[in-house]
């Protein structure tokens, strides 16, 4: 038998200045989804399988696993690896927005550096710039 050894999960958390129905509206809906990380054919229905559209690396194949609006929404991407959107209502009108990029084997090291670094520009830069304007 095979074992994988496994790295740690990705975790990124940010604080927008905005209500947690507009984060909610940018990161489970396919428009909103789009405007601040990949075109994709997303609809917000649990067991639902939708196409992230990741330019030059192809088309990769999802599943949503959980979904609880307004706080959580969880998907399988390609076959190893699963990400999860948490929102956290704050006070202020402010909300939390903690991803969680799962699934790392020491094969895809290479890789989770990439996506590690990626992830931050995505969460500092893309999604706030979107959400905020």
């Amino acid at each position: 038998m095979q074992t994988w050894e496994t790295l740690p999960e990705i975790c990124k958390v940010v604080v927008l200045n905005v209500p947690i129905e507009k984060v909610w509206d940018a990161i489970a809906t396919s428009e909103g989804i789009a405007a601040w990380w990949m075109s994709n054919t997303f609809e917000p229905v649990l067991g639902k399988d939708f196409i992230l559209h990741a330019g030059p690396y192809g088309d990769s194949p999802c599943k949503i696993t959980e979904l609880d609006p307004p706080n959580r929404v969880c998907f399988d991407w390609d076959k190893e690896w699963h990400l999860t959107f948490d929102l956290k209502k704050l006070e202020g009108g402010k909300t939390e927005f903690t991803l969680i990029h799962s699934g790392w084997t020491v094969e895809k090291s290479k890789v989770r550096e990439t996506m590690d670094g990626g992830w931050g520009k995505i969460l500092k830069e893309n999604l706030p710039a979107y959400i905020e304007s």
